[in-house]
């Protein structure tokens, strides 16, 4: 398939990285603003991408299967659905949106078209996840989950001063939640579905969370999530139950071991990620889904999308 990328920040040479190792995957085009041409001149050479353009529509126009969107979270919306009206197929980082009704209408337009609509969201895909997934009966009844995403941020110096980049900029639907935490919150949903109730409490600078302790409400079980761009701690993930519990010191997007503890037994570890990077799984997922025209596992993943957004915007509503 032939994949043209739109952006040029920090995210894209690990999606070319990655896609080095999918088979099916040709890098034909990036696209991004005229800011970014000396970053796109670098990626072209380095990863031998043929066209470089600074107009999306122009980009668009060209031969390309599938358009990969790593820009601000306030412009996936709209370059997502433009894309979808030219008949490509979409993966769209993380967050997917800035709103669900935004989430809402691109995957309604999706499945009306028959369109792939797939978000970028590492952990879901990954075999330690996976496996994962498995172990969680043999746990018993659930009492507590506990993740920590905290890692101080390159550019949280830069925004005490007042140079708000993207990741701290309201206005383009930046901070803890929408950058960090959101990674905590697919760990969960993908486990336990969608909970009841949702609580989210932040520290607010400059009208953005740069860091905050989201709950999610299980009823039967409780799930703290936190998320940090301005404090780091040692990253940690707990799932606890009556007969046993699961750990990991990774954060929630690399997950790349994990023990598995049943009461009074010796711990096991598993490392099943196998070395490669952390995007390879998700982008290896899209590609067997694209030649398998499997819709309706892009459906199903949409709805889980729809969720995270849900959660996402009642926790945003909370400290606006």
């Amino acid at each position: 398939m032939k994949i043209g990328i739109v952006g040029a920040g920090n995210i894209v040479p690990d999606f070319l990285e990655a896609s080095k190792n999918i088979p099916d995957f040709e890098i034909v085009s990036i696209c991004a603003t005229e800011n970014g041409l000396e970053r796109m001149k670098n990626l072209s050479q380095k990863y031998g991408i043929k066209k470089i353009y600074t107009n999306y529509d122009s980009f668009l126009n060209d031969e390309i299967d599938v358009v990969y969107i790593a820009i601000p979270n306030n412009l996936h919306y709209e370059f997502a659905k433009k894309a979808m009206e030219k008949k490509k197929n979409v993966i769209l980082e993380k967050p997917f949106t800035s709103t669900y009704e935004e989430a809402k209408e691109l995957v309604k337009f999706a499945k009306e078209n028959k369109i792939m609509l797939f978000e970028a969201i590492s952990n879901q895909y990954l075999p330690n996840y996976r496996k994962t997934r498995e172990l969680i009966s043999e746990l018993g009844d659930i009492k507590i989950v506990q993740l920590n995403y905290s890692q101080y941020s390159s550019r949280y110096d830069r925004f005490k001063k007042g140079d708000i980049a993207p990741a701290f900029d309201p206005k383009k639907s930046g901070g803890a939640l929408m950058d960090l935490n959101v990674y905590n919150i697919y760990y969960a949903v993908g486990l336990f579905g969608k909970p009841e109730k949702v609580f989210y409490t932040a520290n607010i600078e400059r009208n953005i969370d740069t860091s905050g302790v989201l709950i999610l409400d299980y009823k039967k079980f409780k799930c703290v999530a936190v998320g940090a761009k301005d404090c780091t701690a040692p990253l940690s993930m707990n799932i606890q139950g009556d007969k046993g519990y699961i750990n990991s010191t990774d954060a929630a997007n690399v997950y790349d071991k994990f023990v598995f503890v049943r009461n009074g037994e010796n711990s096991k570890e598993y490392e099943l990620n196998a070395g490669q990077h952390r995007l390879y799984y998700e982008l290896l997922e899209f590609s067997n889904l694209y030649k398998n025209k499997d819709y309706n596992k892009f459906f199903e993943y949409n709805e889980k999308t729809l969720i995270v957004m849900e959660i996402l915007e009642e926790a945003r509503k909370q400290i606006m």
